[in-house]
């Protein structure tokens, strides 16, 4: 009865997001998300979208892990990535004082095609990575709700979400981000109010949560995300693409209003986690058979059904990025409706075969793009913040210096790699690997202003 309610309602769900998206779709909405009317999207419409975009699956699930190992530490570290609204919107508009309307534009104009090169290879594997991580979480539910159908369910859902996707791009991604947006406001704040009121509960021992794993981790993973804080929004194709598309004091407000309201969302779902460790449950497949046994049937439905939404409400706006990136960018495909959707199908695809060997430790994949990101932190900091040019020699050094270390995290378990790795857990490894990332980063941009004409 319950997986049957949750695949009824979550049907529903689909067929609302089908609903609102535009019966029209023109070149300008596909790629830039005007409405009908040629109109830039009002400030909670942008605001919703954003949310959404980010509240995705895999963020809820690793706020809710991390909540059970680390305690209150864990989930804070992971809140701390949300700061990403302020760094984002700063960035934004720094680049937008300067005349450039993406990220590639600021990057081409002083780095050409070395600068636009990496930095769009790295978001296209971010793009792919939403795509897979959210489709594995998707089959982790329906494989916890009803086993057996967690293939099907991933087949389903991508082909689902491309459907509406490939009709209206990005601007039906918007449409549809608030109606789903609106639909997980509602279902959370219900299982929500049943955590708080509930009398196992206790809001001093969930702050003061040491996790199951003791809270040192968790601070340290905290240094982590406040070390890729300044680059990660910068790399985040979905965030930067509605950071052009209304005037900029529409923008502005948006990451303000994106940031309080998803910080608070991404701490009360590792509250969830952070309450399945005070209680002593055991750790069950990503703590989804963990909730299964401590929660009441509804509120297991409930929390199924906001990472179901969150899942597909990342997945359209991943793939209008994609389309965004391959189209514009990297010039693949015709600037039409038809190239647009020809790359939204081939990322879907790519996404939908990886989560046969997806790594099930959904924050690595955190890591990894954000380690890699991180050349973004000394070509921004002094290029466009401080304003000093920058060679494209140091450019290119600050990159090959992330994306080492993203390479070093991401294969810190093949003998050789452990060899130049401290000795610990791999969340101390990684923050030794952002240090020295940033200190090379810093140097080779340092050194590059001043050969820089």
């Amino acid at each position: 009865m319950q997986a049957i309610a949750i695949v009824s309602i979550f049907a529903a769900i689909i067929a609302a997001s089908l609903l609102a998206a535009p019966r029209r779709a023109s070149i300008e909405g596909f790629f830039g998300g005007a409405n009908t009317d040629g109109r830039a999207p009002q400030l909670w419409v942008l605001v919703l979208s954003q949310v959404t975009t980010w509240i995705f699956a895999r963020s809820l699930m690793n706020a809710a892990i991390l909540g059970y190992y680390y305690g209150i530490a864990g989930t804070l570290a992971y809140a701390a990535y949300y700061g990403s609204f302020l760094t984002g919107g700063f960035i934004v508009g720094r680049l937008r004082d300067s005349g450039a309307m993406s990220v590639q534009d600021w990057l081409g104009a002083r780095f050409g095609r070395i600068g636009t090169g990496g930095y769009n290879a790295v978001i296209g594997l971010r793009l792919l990575s939403e795509v897979f991580a959210n489709l594995i979480v998707v089959g982790l539910i329906f494989a916890a709700v009803l086993p057996g159908s967690q293939t099907w369910a991933i087949v389903l859902v991508a082909l689902v979400g491309l459907a509406y996707s490939a009709w209206g791009g990005l601007s039906a991604a918007l449409r549809t981000d608030v109606v789903q947006m609106l639909v997980f406001l509602v279902v959370f704040i219900l299982a929500f109010g049943f955590l708080i009121t509930d009398s196992r509960f206790s809001l001093g021992a969930v702050l003061s949560a040491q996790g199951t794993s003791g809270s040192y981790n968790g601070w340290v993973l905290m240094a982590v995300a406040l070390l890729q804080v300044f680059s990660y929004p910068a790399h985040d194709p979905v965030m930067m693409d509605r950071g052009f598309i209304a005037d900029r004091a529409t923008t502005r407000a948006s990451f303000v209003h994106a940031f309080w309201i998803s910080t608070l969302l991404i701490i009360g779902f590792g509250f969830f986690g952070i309450q399945a460790g005070i209680e002593g449950a055991a750790y069950e497949g990503q703590l989804l058979g963990t909730w299964a046994q401590i929660l009441p049937v509804w509120v297991f439905a409930a929390l199924m059904l906001s990472l179901l939404v969150s899942a597909l409400s990342t997945l359209d706006s991943a793939l209008a990025s994609a389309a965004r990136l391959v189209v514009e960018e990297w010039k693949l495909a015709p600037r039409s409706l038809g190239g647009g959707r020809s790359a939204m199908a081939v990322f879907m695809a790519a996404g939908a075969v990886l989560t046969l060997w997806g790594n099930q430790t959904l924050f690595d994949a955190v890591a990894v793009s954000g380690t890699a990101s991180m050349f973004l932190t000394p070509v921004l900091i002094v290029g466009l913040v401080i304003g000093r040019p920058v060679s494209r020699a140091g450019f290119a050094g600050a990159f090959m210096a992330a994306i080492l270390g993203a390479l070093a995290y991401f294969f810190r378990a093949v003998p050789a790699v452990a060899q130049m790795l401290p000795e610990g857990h791999k969340y101390e490894q990684l923050l030794a690997i952002c240090i020295a990332v940033l200190i090379a980063g810093f140097a080779s941009v340092l050194l590059g202003m001043r050969r820089a004409p």
